[in-house]
């Protein structure tokens, strides 16, 4: 460990409890904090590069378990996780106006792109309006993989269906196979998709295949960290505080499709 890093952790500890970090790491023997992530966040390297650090920083024990979204929140509500790591504003905002969730922080900002066979470029003619763009791949019947599961990808593609007011179909329109890379079967297909930008870097471009859209606003999502009411393990606000501090901050700093969330 170098001398920059062992003082920075001693500030952070310096400013927790000891007390507070003692009790979660007596609890994480018997049972690790349970730490979930949407899939997006998991295959961008996010999730697991924050589980290593704050590990290492506090030798709480974490578990990640990975995920749709949709799936996951609904967990946290019931307090089978303690904490969670999404990208679907309208689920999170909807649990915790029913008291199921709290403590919602923002922490990250990221955003979708639209992939493709690069052929299609030139018929979408450098579009930066992703509704316009699924509407013109709708209208020439272009292949398109969807994850169709309740993720955030998922919740942010139907939200983009809707802006374009095109319902997508079968045969051009297909679910992705569960338990597989949703990149990896577009490119083998050559069909189109929706992933997060850090599911992207993490992927890479390949051969014929890139980035079709991108930057356009609706596109943009924000990652938020989150804990159950009814989960009390006391590792969860150490957890909140440290990926939303100097630590957590420099994890993210690491992975060049995230932004720090503006406070």
């Amino acid at each position: 460990m170098n001398s920059r890093r062992r003082a920075l952790m001693g500030l952070w500890a310096a400013a927790v409890s000891p007390g507070v970090v003692w009790a979660a790491q007596r609890a994480s023997l018997a049972d690790p904090l349970r730490f979930a992530a949407d899939d997006a966040l998991v295959d961008s390297g996010l999730a697991a590069a924050l589980q290593r650090g704050f590990g290492r920083d506090t030798g709480v024990a974490i578990q990640l378990l990975r995920g749709p979204a949709s799936t996951l929140l609904a967990a946290l509500a019931r307090g089978e996780h303690d904490v969670a790591l999404a990208n679907a504003p309208q689920v999170e905002a909807d649990l915790a106006q029913q008291g199921l969730i709290h403590d919602v922080r923002p922490f990250a900002s990221t955003d979708f792109v639209l992939t493709g066979p690069t052929a299609l470029a030139k018929a979408l003619a450098a579009e930066s309006d992703a509704s316009l763009a699924l509407a013109r791949l709708a209208q020439a019947q272009a292949p398109f993989i969807t994850l169709a599961d309740g993720s955030g990808t998922h919740l942010a593609e139907q939200a983009l269906w809707r802006s374009a007011k095109v319902a997508p179909a079968a045969p051009w329109y297909t679910a992705a196979t569960p338990g597989s890379s949703l990149l990896a079967q577009a490119r083998a297909a050559k069909a189109c998709t929706l992933v997060e930008r850090g599911v992207w870097a993490a992927a890479g471009a390949g051969k014929g295949y890139g980035v079709l859209v991108a930057g356009d606003p609706r596109m943009a999502v924000d990652v938020r960290v989150m804990r159950s009411f009814h989960a009390k393990h006391p590792g969860g606000t150490l957890f909140a505080d440290w990926i939303t501090g100097p630590h957590g901050r420099r994890v993210l700093a690491s992975l060049r499709a995230y932004r720090a969330a503006k406070s």
